[in-house]
């Protein structure tokens, strides 16, 4: 399924991408509950393989916050596994990766914004987080909020432009020289995926670390001023 396709509901129309997405969600969800099964049971070749991923994931996330890791970890798995899926998509013929749509690597820059601001409000309160924002100085404010919106537009134009480039590289040789020259380039997309998805998670993460790295250094401020 490409963009271009999709479904229409009265003035409604649902994109591809964003039906590609929800049928991804509802297998990831299918998946969950049966990972959640064979964890329950006595060792088993998927409680192994989802015990050693998710520790692989924790680790990585341990590096960054290593004090709030355990909340950190669950939203940064869930995106790196639907990113990897999502990049992939576009190697099953008739399909289209979701992540080559801007709308949905867009979004994905939105909710990764959102996160940011939870996490950093949630231990940090409503008030000193919005404080930073006028650290040092209060002049700064308009330069911390460029950065905001401008980190957040390269996170969805990064993710899109990478993958749609391949995509369209893929497609092109296909045209031209049928269906064995491509194999090599969709070699590089089945790497590519796994490194914009890694990318893309870890940026994610390192703006979340930012953001609760105000609740660490304040405190330790304040001690050393009494």
């Amino acid at each position: 399924m490409n963009e271009t396709q999709g479904l229409t509901i009265g003035s409604l129309f649902i994109s591809g991408s964003l039906l590609t997405t929800w049928v991804l969600m509802l297998g990831m969800l299918a998946f969950s509950a049966f990972i959640r099964r064979k964890l329950l049971q006595e060792d088993n070749p998927w409680r192994t393989s989802a015990e050693i991923l998710f520790t692989i994931m924790e680790n990585a996330v341990k590096e960054v916050v290593p004090s709030y890791y355990q909340q950190v970890t669950p939203f940064i798995a869930t995106l790196w596994i639907y990113l990897v899926l999502a990049n992939l998509l576009g190697l099953i013929p008739g399909l289209h990766s979701p992540t080559a749509d801007l709308s949905v690597t867009a979004g994905l820059a939105l909710i990764v914004f959102a996160s940011v601001h939870w996490f950093g409000i949630r231990n940090l309160g409503l008030k000193r987080y919005l404080q930073h924002y006028l650290s040092p100085n209060p002049i700064m404010l308009p330069f911390h909020l460029m950065s905001e919106i401008s980190r957040t537009l390269a996170l969805a134009i990064r993710l899109f432009g990478n993958i749609m480039s391949l995509e369209m590289a893929i497609l092109l040789v296909l045209l031209v020289a049928g269906f064995l020259v491509p194999v090599p380039l969709m070699m590089l997309h089945l790497v590519e995926a796994l490194i914009q998805a890694y990318i893309f998670g870890v940026l994610a993460l390192l703006y979340i670390g930012t953001s609760l790295e105000n609740k660490t250094t304040q405190p330790d401020q304040g001690s050393n001023n009494t």
